[in-house]
C-alpha cells in the first residue's frame, strides 16, 4: 500500500511500512518503550495532556526517568532503543547523537569509543538505515566548556551535524559563534532549536548569527511574513515535531500547526519525533495526527516525507 493510501485509510502499520526521515530525534528519550521495558522492566508512560512549560517537561523526566541509564551500560541501552524503535517505524534516515559532556560522563573522553557505541547498536539492529551522527551542545553550558568538549570532536569524519538545544532565553545566540563557524570549517550541517519558545526574529537572527543550514522547531517564524520569505530565500529547512509542540503547548491543536502555513509558503519543511518517550510522537503517528486534523493532505504529507528523505549538500554558503 502507498503512504498516501496509507493515510487516507488511516493504517498506521501501512504507514510505518514506508521509508521516512527523522531528522530531530533525542536519542536519550527517542527510544522503544517496549524495548526498554522488556530489558530493564521499567514502564515508561507518555504524558497525555499539554504541559505549560520545559520545567514541566524537565520535572516529568526527573519523576518517570531521573537517573536510571545515567551510567556507560544505561546510555547504550538507550541507543539501541533507538534503533529498535526507527527500525520498527520505517525510518530510513535517522539523525541522532550525543551530547559534548556525555563523552566523558559515559564513554572515557574516548571518542572513538563513543562513535563505536552508536555504530554497533546500527550495525546489529538496522543496518539498512542512513545513520547521521550529531554532535550535540546544550545552550545552559559555558562556552568556554563547551569548546573544552569540542577538541575531541573536531575532526571526527563519523559527525554529520552539530545542534545546539535547551532553553532559548539561556544565553544570547551570539555566544556560539566561534564553535558554529569552526564547525562550519569542519564541514558539518549546522543546526539549532530555536523559535519553539523563541520569536520569530530570534529565527532570522540564529540563522545569520550562526550561519545555520536547518533549524529544529522554528515554528515563530510564521509570525512574521519576511522572516518566511528569509528562510525561503536562504534554502533553511525546518525540521519540525508536531505533537512536541502540541503537548508543550506552543499551539492550540493539530488542525492550527503552523506547518501547513510554512508548508505552503514555500518553506522547507520535515515532520519528525522530537521526544518518543515523552510524547509518543513516532514520525508515523506524527503524519497520521496531521492527516487526521485536517492539517495538511495526503499528497502534501507525502511530499515532505519524500523531501525529508532527499539528499542535502552541506555548501558553504556565502555571508548572509
Amino acid at each position: 500500500m502507498d503512504f498516501q493510501t496509507a493515510l487516507k485509510q488511516e493504517k498506521l502499520d501501512d504507514i510505518r511500512k514506508c521509508p521516512k526521515a527523522d531528522l530531530h530525534n533525542h536519542f536519550v528519550l527517542g527510544g522503544s518503550r517496549r524495548f526498554l521495558k522488556e530489558q530493564t522492566g521499567k514502564d515508561i508512560q507518555p504524558i497525555k495532556e499539554p504541559l505549560n512549560s520545559m520545567d514541566e517537561m524537565h520535572a516529568w523526566n526527573a519523576q518517570n526517568i531521573g537517573e536510571f541509564f545515567n551510567s556507560p551500560e544505561g546510555r547504550r541501552m538507550l541507543i539501541r532503543a533507538t534503533f529498535v524503535q526507527a527500525k520498527e517505524d520505517g525510518v530510513s534516515v535517522l539523525e541522532i547523537g550525543e551530547d559534548v559532556w556525555g563523552l566523558g560522563e559515559f564513554f572515557h573522553e574516548n571518542i572513538d569509543e563513543l562513535v563505536e557505541a552508536f555504530e554497533l547498536s546500527h550495525k546489529e539492529i538496522a543496518p539498512e538505515i542512513e545513520l547521521r551522527l550529531q554532535i550535540g551542545l546544550s545552550r545552559h553550558c559555558d562556552v568556554a566548556y563547551l569548546e573544552d568538549c569540542l577538541s575531541h570532536f573536531w575532526g571526527c569524519k563519523a559527525f554529520y551535524s552539530i545542534d545546539l538545544y535547551g532553553d532559548e532565553l539561556a544565553q544570547p545566540i551570539e555566544n556560539f559563534k566561534p564553535i558554529y563557524r569552526r564547525a562550519k570549517a569542519e564541514g558539518l550541517r549546522l543546526k539549532a532549536h530555536v523559535g519553539e519558545w523563541g520569536t520569530a526574529e530570534d529565527v532570522r537572527r540564529a540563522v545569520e548569527c550562526l550561519e545555520l543550514d536547518e533549524i529544529q522547531h522554528g515554528i515563530a517564524a510564521v509570525e512574521d511574513p519576511s522572516v518566511i520569505r528569509f528562510i525561503v530565500d536562504n534554502n533553511i529547512r525546518l525540521n519540525i515535531t508536531p505533537t512536541s509542540n502540541y503537548l508543550l503547548g506552543r499551539v492550540k491543536d493539530f488542525k492550527t500547526h503552523p506547518i501547513a502555513e510554512l508548508y505552503r509558503s514555500g518553506v522547507d519543511v520535515t515532520i519528525n519525533s522530537d521526544d518518543v518517550l515523552i510524547f509518543d510522537s513516532d514520525v508515523s503517528k506524527e503524519y497520521l495526527r496531521l492527516y487526521q486534523s485536517g492539517c495538511l493532505n495526503a499528497e502534501e504529507l507525502d511530499n515532505i516525507r519524500k523531501n525529508g528523505l532527499k539528499k542535502v549538500i552541506n555548501q558553504l554558503r556565502g555571508s548572509l
